[in-house]
């Protein structure tokens, strides 16, 4: 297992670039992961504030492949359909 041993995110690629403790590098497509696990603007809203903010926890939570675990948690969404 690589460990991670700098995160930041480049706002011109709009990826997350990783470098990992043996040399390699990582470059997390931000876009293509919000289409991916995002289903409302409120999951895409916190994946940008983690993007932004802790790029670091955003890596560590798709390498650990517990980002929709994640999203579930920390977002509170009832469709409007369900309301009535």
């Amino acid at each position: 297992m690589n460990y991670i041993k700098s995160c930041e995110f480049n706002i011109d690629t709009a990826c997350v670039e990783v470098q990992l403790t043996d040399g390699s590098m990582v470059s997390i497509d931000c876009i293509a992961v919000e289409n991916e696990y995002a289903n409302n603007m409120y999951e895409t809203s916190e994946l940008d504030f983690l993007i932004y903010n802790e790029p670091l926890s955003y890596a560590e939570l798709l390498f650990s492949c517990k980002i929709e675990d994640y999203l579930k948690n920390s977002t509170n969404y009832t469709p409007l359909s369900d309301m009535r």
